[in-house]
């Protein structure tokens, strides 16, 4: 499925989880004719992230919605400004708000925090990926969310590359092994699949380059010192991606050795929703 249709998916399975065999709060209080006017009022400070997402929400529900925007994806936001209104249904409004609320505050939170982080690489070439460290169900948003702040994603799933880990070299008995094998079954299997192996020490780095046979070499939970080390050994004929214990304090010793990809899980599992709030607008 493309993105449209996994949203549409998302959409679908969110609005029935909600709404169960009826919103009867607005069910038994607002008549079914009804039609009304709502804005989505911002109330902290950040990057701005749902807003196209808003729009498909209120258009699923009701195709002939209206929805005029303030702002844009990606755009800083201020406490106090205004981001979209929506004239619609009374009922369609009130069903998706919650909805509406909870992809924007988390899809907010998450590329203010991830905007931060890629602010503080904007002098060196490192890039920063995101992991599939995401909320079940969601990952599809948060994801995006790191788009719209900044970041580049790295694997959506177990499906679109191969990534040999701590215990997957542990269960196959070893690098050496398990890139072999995991090169076999490209070569049969998915021709074009990329392989990127994960090191744990200067030695595995070593043992990867006796090999060869992959794309990207992930040095995990080295410090800055021995990242260097590192990159002298692989003399840029393999990517390159740090990761592990890397935070906003010292992302930047980090990209100073000239490492090409930073990831972090942290900048989904660790952000904080943004404030903001959908009121219904009286004429």
């Amino acid at each position: 499925m493309d993105y449209n249709q996994q949203l549409e998916l998302l959409i679908r399975n969110a609005l029935a989880e909600d709404i169960g065999d009826g919103d009867h709060s607005t069910l038994s209080s607002i008549p079914p004719e009804a039609e009304g006017n709502a804005v989505l009022k911002i109330k902290e400070e950040g990057v701005l992230a749902g807003m196209a997402v808003a729009e498909k929400i209120f258009r699923f529900m009701q195709p002939g919605a209206g929805f005029e925007a303030f702002k844009k994806d990606g755009d800083p936001m201020q406490y106090g400004e205004k981001a979209f209104t929506v004239r619609a249904s009374v009922h369609t409004i009130l069903q998706c708000e919650r909805l509406v609320l909870n992809c924007m505050q988390r899809m907010s939170g998450i590329a203010t925090l991830t905007h931060r982080y890629t602010e503080k690489l904007k002098p060196y070439k490192t890039k920063l990926l995101d992991t599939r460290k995401t909320t079940p169900n969601f990952r599809l948003l948060e994801k995006e969310a790191v788009r719209i702040g900044g970041g580049v994603n790295h694997r959506f799933g177990l499906y679109d590359m191969i990534m040999l880990k701590d215990n997957h070299i542990d269960y196959c008995g070893g690098i050496e092994t398990a890139i072999d094998k995991a090169y076999a079954y490209v070569q049969s299997k998915k021709p074009g699949l990329k392989i990127e192996v994960e090191t744990r020490t200067l030695e595995d780095v070593r043992r990867v380059l006796a090999v060869g046979k992959v794309d990207r070499i992930m040095l995990d939970n080295f410090k800055p010192e021995q990242i260097t080390e590192a990159l002298a050994l692989i003399q840029g004929k393999y990517e390159t991606e740090a990761s592990g214990g890397i935070n906003l304090d010292n992302i930047e010793a980090y990209a100073a050795t000239g490492v090409d990809y930073i990831s972090s899980g942290a900048i989904i599992h660790q952000a904080r929703s943004l404030d903001l709030s959908l009121k219904a607008v009286i004429l």
